[in-house]
């Protein structure tokens, strides 16, 4: 059936829909409840097919959207599908906490409200794992060259499978004891039930990907091993060293990083043996420091956890509701985003800064805070500066602090000190932008280790893209 061209006048957004809070805080299972596939096609009818399509403009990976939605509603999953693995490796994970740049510059959004991109392409996905679309596809021919990859997260994974699909034998080494990164230990069941990464690391070993867990290279295994049985090797480690608040009160008992915290919450849930201190939010007042995506993840899995409240403060302003006028159409603007665990309680505070920890007995009680304000003045270089409002001072009753200020740069010690890779003015690997060499011959490096923490789309668009380089590399080297 021929897609109605004037289906975006028709028919308004549809998007997921997530599970009723009382029923979802009392698992960690998914909180998003699919749309029925008639709802989907209509949502895909709602694509213009626009001459110039700037969802692939802003999308790093390139997706194919106008294409695969034609497919949706001509009820051509299997070649929607396709279209949308061509361009990306995890489709099944970006569909669920990408934060849809594509969205954000999509033309329908200009005056009406844009398409559902990420829905459309978890539905594709999700269909092509019920019905069998997706099988191991190994290599025909085999280069019989070795590239190891260190990493396991989606920089790794991506780099791992353009690299096996060219034909080199791929060996990621994880020093963890499952394979995932970040997506198995830093997102909660909730958002990323783990057994969606399992069914694509079957596909992965059956294409031929040779997967090593507990090896922490560099340390466990020697970096003049790595270069003698490996003609290539990749670093994708991400950025895992948390920004921390060198401030009074630190050395508290109670006071924990986000991603420690996260570790020890999806392990518990998988009931994978935890080996660090245990922690939890049950029966605390816990404070969230940072309002990013991470600190909302934790406010969800402290809620799940049976926390007695929950507080998530930001140093900066309270974005606005509505795109602002410094940023048009179509770049992604910086707007109120309420995420699923925001929904399920807890409080949220802007402009407030974290002044002192406040302790008893060696043990957190309450944070010391006070109010902040953004442009009343700025610096040479035109920043808004950060005033304190006088007076402002405030506490906030914790036993449990998290600290969920974003990353700083990957971890130095072992691999990239043994390996001898030069490091960047702001602590990442130093990779060429062009072809991701470092300055060590046959040394590559890709995602959060080489750009800073980001988003996962740019973690698989380098992976592809540092693929095609050490191809290229290898090569040369005949």
């Amino acid at each position: 059936m021929k897609k109605d061209v004037l289906g975006f006048l028709k028919i308004k957004r549809q998007a997921n829909v997530y599970r009723d809070i009382l029923e979802r805080i009392k698992d960690n299972k998914d909180v998003l409840i699919l749309k029925k596939e008639e709802d989907t096609k209509n949502q895909a009818c709602r694509c213009m097919d626009c001459g110039t399509p700037f969802c692939h403009s802003s999308c790093p990976l390139g997706n194919i959207i106008p294409e695969w939605n034609e497919l949706i509603w001509a009820d051509r999953f299997q070649e929607a599908f396709k279209f949308l693995h061509s361009t990306n490796v995890l489709p099944e994970v970006t569909g669920r906490i990408c934060p849809a740049l594509c969205e954000a510059s999509c033309v329908l959004g200009i005056n009406d409200d844009p398409i559902t991109i990420r829905d459309n392409e978890l539905f594709i996905v999700e269909k092509a794992f019920s019905d069998n679309f997706i099988k191991a596809n190994p290599p025909k021919i085999r280069i019989h060259k070795r590239v190891a990859v260190i990493g396991s997260g989606p920089a790794g994974i991506s780099t791992a499978y353009f690299l096996n699909q060219k034909g080199y034998e791929v060996t990621i080494f994880e020093k963890d004891e499952n394979i995932g990164g970040i997506l198995r230990y830093g997102i909660p069941d909730f958002k990323l039930e783990k057994y969606i990464l399992e069914r694509r690391i079957k596909i992965l070993k059956d294409e031929g990907i040779i997967f090593k867990t507990k090896v922490n290279v560099g340390i466990d295994y020697k970096v003049e091993d790595l270069n003698k049985n490996f003609d290539a090797i990749c670093i994708a480690i991400g950025s895992k060293v948390p920004r921390d608040i060198k401030i009074k009160g630190r050395e508290l008992d109670g006071i924990h990083f986000a991603m420690d915290f996260l570790i020890n919450a999806n392990k518990s849930v998988s009931g994978e043996k935890i080996k660090e201190t245990k922690i939890t939010a049950k029966d605390k007042n816990v404070v969230v420091i940072g309002g990013g995506d991470t600190g909302a993840d934790c406010v969800g899995v402290c809620i799940r956890q049976g926390a007695k409240s929950v507080t998530q403060i930001e140093i900066m302003p309270k974005p606005p509701k509505e795109r602002p006028l410094n940023m048009p159409w179509p770049k992604y603007p910086t707007i109120l985003r309420t995420s699923s665990s925001h929904q399920e309680g807890g409080k949220r505070y802007w402009e407030v800064s974290t002044k002192e920890f406040i302790g008893e007995n060696g043990k957190l009680k309450a944070l010391k805070c006070e109010k902040v304000k953004f442009g009343l003045n700025k610096d040479v270089h035109g920043k808004l500066l950060m005033n304190i409002v006088q007076n402002s001072e405030f506490e906030i009753a914790a036993d449990l602090a998290i600290l969920a200020m974003g990353f700083t740069n990957p971890e130095k010690t072992g691999l990239l000190e043994n390996l001898s890779v030069e490091i960047d003015s702001r602590g990442n690997i130093k990779a060429c932008d062009s072809d991701f060499k470092t300055n060590v011959d046959g040394v590559f490096a890709c995602g959060d280790a080489r750009r800073g923490a980001s988003l996962i789309v740019w973690a698989l668009f380098e992976g592809k893209s540092v693929a095609d380089n050490i191809n290229e590399y290898l090569k040369s080297k005949k």
